[in-house]
């Protein structure tokens, strides 16, 4: 079927992956930046994954995990979760998770965490309906002063 959804694991960035990438980064985030570079050591890394849901062979959803050891256990994170806004409400959002997860699973996470905003309803309930439970925790994060 031409306009079937699938979900695969990016092993590399050619030019017309790195620019549906880009072309979904504002989607994302108002404040990224693309960065390539980046992307190849992404994608050349172990310890992340980045999923990719196509659909006609077009990018039009992504997500990343990130799992580590830790002296408690395998962890995982994800980050990243976006689908183009012209697909949107079409469940890529919950394959995506659910790709993930299986994963996961697979390579014997002990947990799994995400953030989201406040704002995000919808994704929230996503997550939440697919077993996630939050948290009473605190996020906090430190950004360094680039040397000049």
């Amino acid at each position: 079927m031409e306009d079937e959804l699938t979900i695969s694991i990016a092993t590399h960035a050619d030019d017309g992956i790195a620019e549906e990438i880009h072309r979904l980064i504002p989607q994302l985030s108002q404040t990224a930046v693309f960065d390539q570079a980046v992307l190849t050591r992404m994608l050349a890394a172990e310890s992340v994954d980045l999923f990719l849901a196509r659909i006609a062979g077009t990018v039009v959803g992504m997500a990343t995990l990130v799992t580590f050891p830790i002296p408690t256990g395998l962890r995982g994170h994800i980050d990243d979760v976006v689908v183009d806004g012209r697909v949107r409400g079409r469940g890529i959002a919950r394959e995506l998770l659910n790709a993930m997860i299986a994963r996961a699973q697979a390579v014997g996470v002990r947990s799994l965490d995400l953030t989201s905003r406040p704002s995000r309803e919808s994704a929230i309930r996503l997550y939440e309906a697919s077993g996630f439970v939050r948290r009473d925790s605190a996020v906090f994060r430190y950004q360094p002063i680039p040397n000049p």
